[in-house]
């Protein structure tokens, strides 16, 4: 049997420092690639989430409902929304429905000569219809306690914010078609631009300016910085009548005539004609239906009655499908 040779010195001394140095490679690589792999799998999900944010396309359905909706003569719709059951009841919701009047799309205020306040320049244009209410009614609760939130409190309730389940449907008998819009509802609030920092941002604004501004597509990029949502709101004020402003400062809806309420303030048949009035101004509130999918039944012909139904995509584009009555 042979001796095992032995390395020379020197060759022994470059062997240990390669094993050192491969070592103290092994180490770093160790370290480095669980850190490229995190980055790579945070860029994977930054690019798939920017990939999926598109900006929202013109809508194939806006131009016939709004050719629809020109020939009635007051664009009154039924909106139903979902009504917290008793406790003892055997579903969580209870529909609830009223006739609402539409008050255009969000962002897309229609002109009006007698509306005297300072209007938005038009930069964004969008497929969500507008209507006004009054905070005390049953409908703005509603659109809180069974949205995402589940907000519970009144307190909660006051400014920007909802989201919950709707739908809006419009008979225009003139034309034998029924539209019916399906989506979330939001509110926009007096807090809507109450704070100039973000951070100071209610979570009910935040997530108005988030799903609303998901769908309202630029027009007019140069005059942005003009835009702001608090000259929207009061807009919408002014484009009502002094007499349906002062419904702002009636007695409380639906609380029994004998309950006491702050009479001072508070009074049927009452015309506003400041944009400003604190009183209106805090009652007073814009809801905005998000659709995510749009029918258009028609029947104005019985042998060739159809149903269209536009279904909102991920990437902004709606599918168009036809179906049966």
């Amino acid at each position: 049997m042979r001796a095992p040779q032995t390395l020379p010195s020197s060759q022994f001394l470059l062997l240990q420092t390669s094993s050192k140095t491969f070592v103290k490679t092994v180490n770093i690589a160790s370290r480095i690639i669980p850190r490229l792999t995190l980055l790579s799998r945070q860029a994977t999900r930054t690019m798939a989430t920017t990939s999926s944010t598109s900006t929202p396309q013109p809508a194939p359905w806006k131009q016939a409902f709004l050719k629809d909706l020109d020939k009635m003569d007051s664009p009154e719709f039924v909106f139903s929304s979902l009504h917290a059951a008793p406790k003892d009841s055997p579903t969580p919701y209870l529909p609830r429905a009223r006739y609402c009047i539409f008050r255009g799309f969000w962002a897309e205020l229609p002109e009006n000569k007698h509306n005297e306040a300072p209007m938005n320049p038009r930069v964004f244009e969008s497929e969500m219809p507008t209507f006004t209410s009054d905070v005390r009614m049953m409908k703005v609760p509603e659109l809180f306690s069974s949205g995402s939130g589940h907000a519970d409190k009144e307190e909660q309730m006051q400014g920007s914010g909802g989201g919950g389940p709707c739908e809006a449907v419009y008979w225009i008998k003139e034309t034998g078609t029924q539209w019916r819009l399906k989506g979330e509802a939001f509110v926009v609030g007096p807090d809507i631009e109450g704070e100039s920092e973000q951070s100071k941002e209610s979570s009910g604004v935040r997530t108005v300016k988030s799903e609303l501004g998901s769908r309202m597509r630029i027009v007019d990029e140069g005059k942005q910085g003009e835009w702001s949502w608090n000259k929207e709101l009061t807009a919408h004020f002014g484009n009502n009548s002094p007499g349906l402003r002062g419904s702002f400062k009636a007695p409380p809806p639906g609380k029994p005539t004998s309950e006491p309420y702050d009479d001072k303030n508070l009074a049927l048949g009452t015309k506003v004609e400041d944009l400003n009035d604190p009183v209106a101004r805090k009652n007073f509130r814009v809801v905005v239906i998000k659709p995510e999918e749009v029918e258009q039944l028609d029947l104005s012909d019985p042998t060739k009655a159809r149903r269209q139904v536009y279904i909102y995509q991920a990437d902004g584009t709606w599918k168009q499908e036809e179906r049966w009555p």
